[in-house]
């Protein structure tokens, strides 16, 4: 029975990162008891709720199944239960992951340096789908000038920066760019890195 004594989860909430999304929400406190939670799931399509692997569980966040695709539009529920006592539903917005998660910053592998360019080796933040036009955005200064960057952008993950002078300290710092369905996804901009060019 739902029972206007057993609250229901706030603070519900989904969090996406590099494609990897949970649901989370706050603790249910009671006087004695320990209070257990199940979450489902619907997308777009269906008005049936499946099951995400979260039910009668003590945790406060689930992880959304991987058979949820980044284009599929999602509604998710949760409800706390304590004995034969349930809560009410809290629903969610409607969430699509292609267009609401958050992509981090690239990984850079590695920096080699000559007197003229900057080879580097990148590797995106999340595994790349067949069919994903990836771009990664390059900004980089000399590091004494003013931080007025020059831009670049690659499709390739080992790329040089060129046209350098040599024993000369550059900075760098890049951030990926996802082509999606209503136009761009932009993730976040990593640390700036720093190297000296060789000297010829």
């Amino acid at each position: 029975e739902t029972s206007p004594h057993l609250p229901a989860p706030q603070n519900v909430e989904i969090y996406s990162y590099n494609f990897q999304s949970w649901l989370r929400w706050s603790p249910v406190a009671v006087e004695n008891g320990s209070v257990l939670y199940t979450a489902h799931y619907k997308s777009g399509f269906f008005e049936e709720w499946s099951g995400m692997g979260c039910a009668h569980t003590p945790q406060t966040q689930c992880g959304f199944p991987p058979e949820v695709g980044r284009r599929w539009t999602v509604q998710l529920r949760v409800r706390a239960e304590l004995g034969n006592l349930t809560s009410a539903w809290v629903l969610t917005p409607a969430f699509v992951p292609e267009a609401n998660t958050t992509l981090g910053p690239p990984r850079v592998n590695s920096v080699s340096a000559s007197p003229e360019s900057l080879l580097i080796s990148l590797s995106p933040p999340f595994p790349p789908e067949h069919g994903d036009l990836l771009q990664f955005l390059v900004s980089y200064w000399e590091d004494s000038s003013s931080p007025a960057a020059k831009r670049l952008s690659v499709t390739e993950t080992l790329f040089q920066i060129g046209n350098l002078k040599e024993s000369t300290v550059y900075c760098f710092s890049v951030q990926v760019q996802l082509k999606i369905f209503s136009g761009h996804l932009q993730g976040e901009q990593s640390a700036p890195k720093c190297h000296r060019t060789a000297l010829s």
